[in-house]
């Protein structure tokens, strides 16, 4: 099935490409959650009009992508969650609490869809994350979730 990304997604692809994908895949997983639109004829507009977004939200060099990660790894992030006793949270840390912690702890705005979360955090503790600034380059940035 032919389908448009209307969102990066690792391994497939970035936003306003076209790809090709089996057909569950796309029905049950990406359509779904709204990480991809099916392709139509009239769907070569919004590749455009998506193509242009991504534009403007892209970091454009390595370079400039290595002076963010340097800037984010430099960041000391603390994130304060309700939790139980045996230090459980109730639910977990998302993409964009750690997008919005970052912002706080005074780091550059990063966008919560580069955020990439290994597993779902649900326990206090550090936590590693990820965060891809560009294809090429990603930053390691570890988080404190600590009791609110």
């Amino acid at each position: 099935m032919k389908i448009i990304l209307t969102h990066e997604v690792s391994g497939l692809g970035a936003a306003g490409d076209v790809v090709d994908v089996k057909d569950g895949y796309a029905r049950n997983y990406l359509v779904p959650r709204g990480f991809a639109i099916r392709w139509t004829k009239g769907g070569e507009k919004d590749v455009a009009q998506i193509r242009r977004a991504r534009k403007i939200h892209e970091i454009a060099t390595i370079e400039q992508a290595n002076e963010i990660k340097a800037k984010l790894e430099a960041v000391k992030v603390r994130l304060a969650v309700r939790s139980g006793d045996a230090g459980r949270l109730f639910g977990s840390v998302t993409p964009a609490d750690i997008a919005s912690a970052i912002k706080a702890a005074g780091g550059p705005d990063v966008d919560k869809r580069r955020v990439e979360l290994g597993s779902p955090i649900k326990t206090l503790g550090g936590h590693q994350v990820s965060v891809r600034l560009h294809p090429e380059v990603a930053a390691k940035l570890g988080i404190e979730v600590v009791a609110a």
